[in-house]
Order: C-alpha cells, then structure tokens, then sequence
C-alpha cells in the first residue's frame, strides 16, 4: 500500500523502495523509541540498501531492548562519505580507487573502533607492497576525510585515528618536455585516428598549464576567444577556485580545431573536447602512451604536460608567483619546485652581496684615511 509523505510508489514493508524525489534506496523501520523512521539508505545499489535496511533493523531492535548503541562500518562510512561528496571531486573513479585500496583492510570494522595501530598496520602492509609514500598519504587523506565528514556532519561518536599518521614524503617527481620532444610529441598525436582531439589537447596543455580535467570539463561557453581567455569554475579546479587562463597564438589555434570539428560533427554539443556524437571526452591514455612510445618519449604521464608549460616559463623568466597564478596553484610553496629552472635569478641574488661588500671596504678606507666623501 502507498506510505504517506514519502513517495507516490507501492512497496512490500520490509524491503528498500525508491522514491520521485531522490536518486538512492529508501527504507522503513521502526526506530529504538518505537515509532516509525523512513531513511535514505544514500545508495542506489541495491544489495546495500537491503544490507543496510537489515542493519538498521537490528541495531534499533537491540537499542529498543538492551539500550546498545549502534555501531557504523567502515564501510557504511565510506558510502556516506562518497554519496555526499561525489560532486565535489573532479575524479570519482580516483576516489574509489583509493577506497578499493582501503577496503580489504578495513573492511566489517566498525568505524568507531579503527584505531592509530589499525592504520599504522596499513601503512605498513602498503609499504611493503613497495606503494610510494605519496601513493600512502592520498589513500590516508581520503580515510580521513571521510572520518571527519561523518564526525562534524553526521555527529558519529567517531574520533580520527589518521590525525599525525601521514608519512615524510620525498621531493615530488618533475619531468618535462624539450621543445622538440613537444613538437614530436603533437605530431605523432596528431595522429590517432581514434583519439581526433589528443593533439589539440596536448597543446592546449602545454600552453595553459591546465590540469586534464579543467580541459575536458571545459565547455565552449567558458571559452573567449576574441578577449583570449577560458574561465574554470570552482568545481572543476583542485582549488575550489576559479581563475582565467589566458590564451596564447597556439592555444588558439588548438580551440579553433575543437570549433571546426564540433562544426562538422556535433555543433549542439557544449564540450570543448568532445566525440563526434557530442559527448565529453573521459579518456585519452592509451593514445596519449601510444603517441609518447612512437615519439620516444619514455617515462612521461598527462600531468607531465603541466610541469612541462611551467618548466617552460620559469626558464624563460616569468615570475614564481606569475606562473603560481597561471597554474592556479594554492600556495607559491607549489610553484617553488620549478626555482632552480631560473639560476639567473639567483645570481642576481648574490651579486648584491659583492656590491654590499664594495660599499663596505669603500667607507672603511674613507674612515682609515679620514677622507671625507
């Protein structure tokens, strides 16, 4: 029979249901003062709504007669954290990547009971996994955040064992392109029949320093090019903040391809990068490897392309806190990893300590000699 004030929809009593007005499994149970409670179960996954309806039933049974206070697992935890977040990052399969790393470890615990020896035991199986240290502190700073979410939003009686636990990480790895190894590079791209757009993307990249999302969630309405300038939204940047990139001859150049081929093949289409039927380029890594391999470029990954256009201005002599803008970086702390591309600015630096030292034998043989200036 229908239920009142949670949906136009008919049920059996005991099993999750759907509802109009949200995307996730609804259940009813009776709750520990014995009244009836309709909740989200904030999955659309079947199996776990009826797992958690099953959970819930239990926990209100033994709250109602034993007065025991429910637990929530890690599990249950991850899936509240990720169905409330999942909008918010620009690379959901990367989250549950790194919840699919977490899982076999911590998995049926309740959450209330992961402990600092429980995830220091997951460091060290991680690590003798031979995972890099900052591989470690990622999965750790999603298990954190995930603690803190359901702590402050959901008020779980949950504390953060993860607080401390993040480990000394080595000077991050940066690797570049020679102007020739790019201009291999966009030829061989250039020629993936599969993949239209990799050699315009990698141009783009190259000009822009733009992360690969902040490209492919690129759409033409966020584009100008009579003022020469894309906008990024806060949603779709690392920073949450939104910043205007300009745009060079090249990047140009790159933007007017995507605009003759969505010409051609999906002018209804609102994606810079998008296929010929007009949906959203997702994926570029096997031809974006396939086009490295034939231009002998090794040891070279997407992100790469980013180090590679700050690489370039810092040699050339734009400014750390210019190029820091330009990235859209959050701190110049970021930006300082390309220092030492820009010696002459340090030699700069310490002539004046030659002119300091002039300056101080000059007044001192003024002083012997008692010369006045």
């Amino acid at each position: 029979m229908p239920l009142h004030g949670v949906g136009d929809v008919e049920r059996k009593s005991t099993m999750p249901y759907r509802r109009k007005d949200s995307p996730y499994w609804w259940v009813k149970y009776t709750d520990a003062s014995g009244k009836p409670t309709y909740r989200s179960t904030e999955t659309t996954d079947p199996g776990e709504a009826k797992a958690l309806e099953a959970k819930w039933r239990l926990e209100a049974y033994q709250q109602r007669q034993w007065g025991v206070q429910p637990e929530h697992t890690f599990d249950e935890m991850m899936i509240v954290f990720i169905n409330a977040k999942r909008d918010e990052w620009l690379s959901l399969e990367r989250v549950k990547y790194g919840v699919q790393r977490l899982q076999p470890h911590f998995t049926g615990i309740p959450a209330e009971k992961i402990r600092r020896s429980n995830v220091a035991g997951y460091i060290e199986k991680r690590k003798s996994d031979g995972v890099a240290a900052r591989t470690i502190n990622r999965e750790l700073d999603l298990l954190s955040a995930a603690f803190n979410y359901v702590r402050i939003q959901r008020e779980w009686n949950v504390q953060n064992p993860v607080t401390g636990m993040s480990l000394k990480e080595p000077e991050g790895r940066l690797r570049w392109l020679s102007r020739a190894e790019a201009v291999a590079l966009i030829s061989e791209a250039a020629k993936e029949q599969k993949s239209p757009h990799l050699a315009d993307f990698v141009r783009l990249a190259l000009n822009t320093g733009c992360r690969k999302n902040e490209l492919l969630k690129l759409s033409w309405d966020r584009v100008d090019l009579k003022s020469n300038y894309i906008r990024l939204e806060g949603e779709n940047t690392k920073s949450g903040k939104r910043r205007a990139v300009p745009l060079n001859e090249e990047a140009c150049q790159a933007l007017l391809n995507r605009s003759r081929f969505r010409e051609k093949y999906c002018p209804s289409s609102m994606w810079v990068f998008a296929h010929k039927d007009g949906r959203r380029v997702q994926f570029m890594q096997n031809g974006f490897q396939a086009a490295c391999k034939r231009a002998g470029i090794v040891d070279f990954r997407i992100h790469d392309l980013r180090h590679t256009c700050a690489s370039w201005l810092v040699s050339a002599g734009v400014q750390l806190p210019e190029v820091r803008d330009l990235l859209g970086h959050s701190s110049i702390n970021m930006t300082e990893r390309y220092a030492h591309l820009a010696p002459e600015n340090l030699k700069a630096a310490v002539s004046m300590l030659d002119r300091l030292r002039s300056g101080y034998a000059d007044r001192l043989v003024l002083k012997e000699t008692g010369t006045t200036p």
